[in-house]
């Protein structure tokens, strides 16, 4: 075999090798539109996902959230434990209707419920819902095309 070859061989096993260990990007994004107002929300349809959700992120871009998928409608409620970034959630129905807004304190246990049975909840950076005046009984676009909860 040549040596041009066997290097060329040599160099498409290194970088086969080398991609093999760099972690690929675990959380998928969804495009979400709220009053004409684009998000680009990373999904959290998983029990492991749903539990970590946004715990130790430094910080979230301005248009970037997490939208929890719930298996089923209940009344869900959501804490900051562990999580450094102050935040804000919408509790979402199932036709996508914001059911009510909260805004959390950075890693506080008080507890933030739905008015209702939700199917989702949108967390945002603090001040982003109030910042683009959505509020309750506003709707959510693109939750039809997320996957589903597991």
């Amino acid at each position: 075999m040549p040596l041009a070859t066997r290097l060329a061989s040599i160099v498409a096993l290194v970088i086969l090798l080398w991609s093999q260990c760099i972690p690929a990007d675990p959380l998928l994004t969804h495009p979400l539109t709220i009053k004409n107002h684009s998000v680009r929300a990373e999904v959290a349809n998983t029990d492991a996902l749903r539990r970590r959700g946004l715990m130790f992120r430094e910080g979230l871009g301005d248009d970037q959230g997490m939208i929890f998928i719930y298996p089923r409608k209940n009344v869900y409620s959501m804490w900051m434990k562990n999580t450094p970034i102050a935040l804000s959630v919408a509790f979402i129905d199932d036709t996508g209707r914001i059911l009510n807004i909260a805004d959390m304190a950075p890693l506080s246990e008080e507890s933030h419920t739905s008015r209702g049975p939700a199917l989702y909840a949108l967390e945002m950076r603090q001040g982003w819902f109030r910042r683009y005046s959505i509020h309750a009984g506003d709707q959510v676009h693109g939750l039809p095309q997320l996957p589903k909860a597991e």
